[in-house]
């Protein structure tokens, strides 16, 4: 169920949305014109979800709310909430055509692309970003919350490295750090900033997609060359990662 609904006299001009999947209901709401409040709410089954988000809608517009035909889901920024966290329903519609993998939505999984405390704290930090209207440059903006922000190093991919300068790289020590956990933070941090600007805004800078495929190539080499990953095939994850960009990608450029 999707409805979006809309109030507008002397005092107020506010909207309502609520859209239902399996057994969750999201409901978002503000001012109109704002990306307003995400909010999820979980039911035992898909029958009581149902029930109660067309309760919600008939209660608003005995309220005096209207159908809202203007309300363009494509159109906005999507923030999770808090206190439920990662979810399909609070991810922009593109993200979830593309990107419908159980991953996206994991927050445990150090593979996953917010699964890490690094990937997690890199979403958080472009969203604080866009929330607060800041001038963002995406495919720079890993750069920014690695050095800045973290006060950390940053070592961006680099296709040209040959497997051994790769190896000698992973051994060096970076700010007491080595090598190999600077560079897997860095990519970390690239493809949490990838994705996270797909999931918040249903776009993304075209360098920022290009920077996040070589960053998955280059954990790829990291696991063979440096974690003893001896499999012809990569991991699930970065497969599942770069075949979803890929994909993405191509459909981009049509």
């Amino acid at each position: 169920m999707i409805q979006a609904l809309h109030f507008k006299d002397e005092k107020s001009d506010k909207f309502w949305f609520v859209e239902t999947l399996d057994c969750e209901m999201m409901v978002n709401y503000g001012k109109t014109g704002t990306t307003g409040k995400y909010e999820i709410k979980e039911f035992e089954t898909n029958e009581d979800c149902e029930k109660e988000a067309l309760k919600l809608i008939n209660s608003k517009k005995k309220k005096g709310y209207k159908e809202f035909p203007e309300f363009n889901r494509e159109n906005r920024y999507y923030f999770d909430d808090e206190e439920c966290g990662l979810n399909p329903l609070t991810s922009h519609p593109v993200f979830r055509k593309y990107f419908s993998d159980d991953i996206y939505y994991d927050c445990g999984d150090e593979e996953a692309p917010f699964g890490s405390d690094e990937g997690n704290d890199a979403l958080y930090e472009l969203q604080e970003a866009i929330q607060k209207k800041k001038k963002i440059d995406f495919f720079d903006f890993p750069r920014v919350i690695i050095e800045e922000i973290w006060e950390m190093c940053y070592l961006a991919p680099n296709p040209e490295q040959t497997d051994e300068e790769l190896k000698t790289q992973a051994k060096l020590k970076f700010d007491g750090l080595s090598g190999d956990q600077i560079i897997l933070q860095s990519d970390q941090v690239i493809l949490a900033t990838a994705f996270g600007q797909i999931k918040i805004t249903g776009k993304i800078d075209k360098n920022l997609l290009e920077l996040a495929l070589k960053s998955l190539n280059r954990i790829d080499r990291l696991n063979r060359l440096i974690w003893n990953w001896n499999k012809e095939e990569s991991t699930y994850y970065i497969e599942t990662m770069r075949k979803d960009l890929l994909k993405y990608k191509e459909d981009l450029e049509k």
